[in-house]
């Protein structure tokens, strides 16, 4: 037990420092002092470096697709699921080095394959059902082309981590995101799913 308890907390750790320092200026020295511990220790259970981060993304990726699941379980129709994920995603990049995944894709080609394989994959078939249920609820605009715009919406979502993109930008990553889910969900909602879009923003700006 004292094992498994060490090992979420190394992970819990890395987690919390990777995501707001990024990965390549975090060093297993700055983990271990963090944590009142020796290197030695967290070796004992990640052989080095690029095995914690194999596993911090393993945890991010399991995460997201929890949140996910829920936010279709739970919500209203297609656009209440949109906005939960906004809501979901707002909160990850307000705390998220953007040079994250700059770092993982160069340095660490491994976890990053976890990422564009959840990307390519299991948001993609998020966006389509979502996509296909809009369209059922008359929320979203019929003459769409699914595939496209699944296709689309994966590609944008990754645009915030361009540091090109980024740099010229003069917002955090939450800012920028939203911006993004914005102009995309009006680009495919009928004139109801448009009222509907306005009604959930006023609620957000009342919370």
């Amino acid at each position: 037990m004292a094992d498994l308890d060490n090992k979420e907390r190394i992970l819990t750790k890395s987690r919390e420092l990777f995501m707001q320092y990024g990965i390549r200026s975090i060093s297993m020295d700055d983990i271990a002092s963090s944590m009142g511990m020796s290197k030695k220790t967290i070796y004992q259970y990640f052989a080095d470096k690029d095995e914690l981060v194999n596993a911090v993304i393993q945890f991010k990726v399991c995460e997201s697709e929890e949140f996910c699941n829920h936010d279709r379980i739970v919500s209203e129709n297609a656009i209440d699921e949109i906005f939960r994920t906004m809501e979901m995603v707002e909160q990850m990049f307000r705390t998220m080095n953007p040079s994250v995944l700059f770092d993982l894709k160069k340095y660490h080609p491994l976890a990053y394959s976890q990422i564009e394989k959840h990307q390519n994959e299991y948001i993609f078939n998020v966006i389509r059902t979502n996509l296909e249920r809009g369209i059922r609820e008359e929320l979203y605009r019929p003459e769409i082309n699914i595939n496209i715009i699944a296709h689309f919406r994966v590609r944008s979502a990754m645009l915030p981590f361009d540091p090109t993109f980024l740099a010229e930008q003069k917002a955090n990553l939450a800012t920028i995101e939203q911006q993004i889910m914005e102009h995309y969900l009006f680009g495919i909602v009928t004139l109801k799913g448009y009222k509907l879009i306005l009604k959930y923003q006023q609620k957000r700006q009342k919370t």
